[in-house]
């Protein structure tokens, strides 16, 4: 086939649909890579919910201008990848680096939020320290002018933890959720502070992608006509939690 479907291990699509609706921008032949809207179970990290949020809006993202994607929920046409495989050195963010090559030659990326799925992630806050870790490695890799310093980390951790906070008490979870915000989001921007160190210009829009706090405006996700699918432990991610500490 000249689509290949891409997806995690970790993660269970929400609607019966899903596969379709992925592939479908691939008819385009100018779309060389799809991918899908991710969210968070009610056992997920409340600021891993954030995170799903802020990368996989409600919204499509209609021809995308910044080589964003994530292949925990993707498809990618086969042919166009055999021009360019992944590069295999890269520590993490491959697709990153794919979908830039694409861009450059040409190819467009399609935001999907249609093709959702349930991303489920147990980790470890020291596992959380790792993967930020890896990612910024990789990063800096692809972008090696790329400068992350220890003032970034203070703003950038204070700024998303304070937004998610916000949304906590909105919620009305601030108190079973603070601390595991405090927790993510020192594990995740200490973590890319360390990954940028063991390793200018990027675009503004990625580097927002990645780092900064989303608007805390609520998208309407809007109705969708296919029922979703039925798991036994559900499928959406509803307010957590106090297993998020």
């Amino acid at each position: 086939s000249e689509r290949v479907v891409i997806a995690s291990a970790h993660v269970y699509p929400v609607y019966p649909d899903w596969l379709e609706r992925l592939v479908e921008p691939l008819e385009d032949i100018r779309v060389a890579l799809t991918y899908g809207k991710q969210r968070g179970t009610p056992t997920s990290k409340f600021s891993e919910h954030q995170v799903f949020r802020q990368w996989f809006p409600d919204s499509p993202r209609p021809r995308q201008g910044y080589p964003f994607c994530n292949n925990a929920n993707a498809a990618i046409r086969k042919s166009v990848w055999a021009q360019h495989p992944y590069d295999e050195t890269l520590s993490a963010l491959e697709d990153l680096d794919w979908a830039r090559w694409a861009q450059q030659n040409g190819y467009r990326i399609e935001y999907v939020p249609a093709a959702e799925i349930v991303h489920v992630h147990h980790e470890t806050w020291h596992g959380v320290f790792n993967r930020y870790r890896r990612e910024a490695m990789a990063f800096k890799q692809i972008y090696p002018q790329e400068t992350f310093h220890f003032t970034d980390f203070l703003r950038l951790f204070f700024g998303n933890a304070w937004a998610d906070l916000r949304v906590a008490a909105r919620l009305g979870a601030l108190r079973q959720v603070s601390l595991g915000i405090l927790a993510f989001r020192w594990m995740q921007f200490w973590g890319t502070y360390q990954g940028y160190r063991r390793s200018g210009p990027l675009t503004w829009k990625l580097k927002e992608a990645f780092y900064y706090p989303p608007d805390a405006h609520e998208e309407d996700p809007g109705h969708r006509p296919v029922a979703p699918i039925q798991y036994n432990e559900g499928t959406k991610n509803d307010p957590p939690s106090s297993n998020d500490a």
